[in-house]
């Protein structure tokens, strides 16, 4: 499997002060400082490339926001530390229902029944295993 197969990702991303973000149609959202994993799939064309744009983003190489994600990728508060994939999975919706709510209903459903596939945590190293637990079982069945 390589990363041009793609499958599930999750984004643990950082945010260092609290954030008032506008996010397309979801309106303006105010986000406390704090860890926040996304979970999102690359299973069309180019698979995991779609994950090099988010870094571009992060880094602030790029200011295209498209998806919901890019609103918070974007900000520059934000800082992205770690991807974790579930490569040839298409378990999205699986990882995001496993992991702890977001502050933001919609957030990268919009073409899904989930709330949201936006999750916060007070700490960056217990929202990791959490993110890394729910791909493990997400792909275990």
């Amino acid at each position: 499997m390589t990363d041009a197969d793609g499958g599930t990702y999750t984004l643990l991303l950082e945010l260092s002060r609290d954030a008032e973000l506008e996010v397309g149609a979801l309106g303006t959202h105010r986000l406390p400082a704090g860890a926040y994993a996304y979970t999102g799939s690359a299973l069309g064309s180019g698979g995991f490339a779609r994950v090099d744009r988010h870094r571009r983003l992060a880094a602030g190489a790029s200011d295209t926001r498209h998806w919901h994600v890019d609103y918070l990728t974007g900000h520059p508060a934000t800082d992205l530390i770690t991807v974790v994939t579930s490569a040839g999975a298409d378990v999205e919706c699986a990882v995001a229902g496993r992991l702890p709510d977001g502050p933001i209903d919609g957030f990268g459903a919009s073409d899904c029944d989930c709330r949201s596939h936006l999750a916060a945590a007070p700490s960056l190293s217990a929202l990791t295993e959490s993110v890394r637990s729910a791909h493990r079982d997400a792909t275990r069945g």
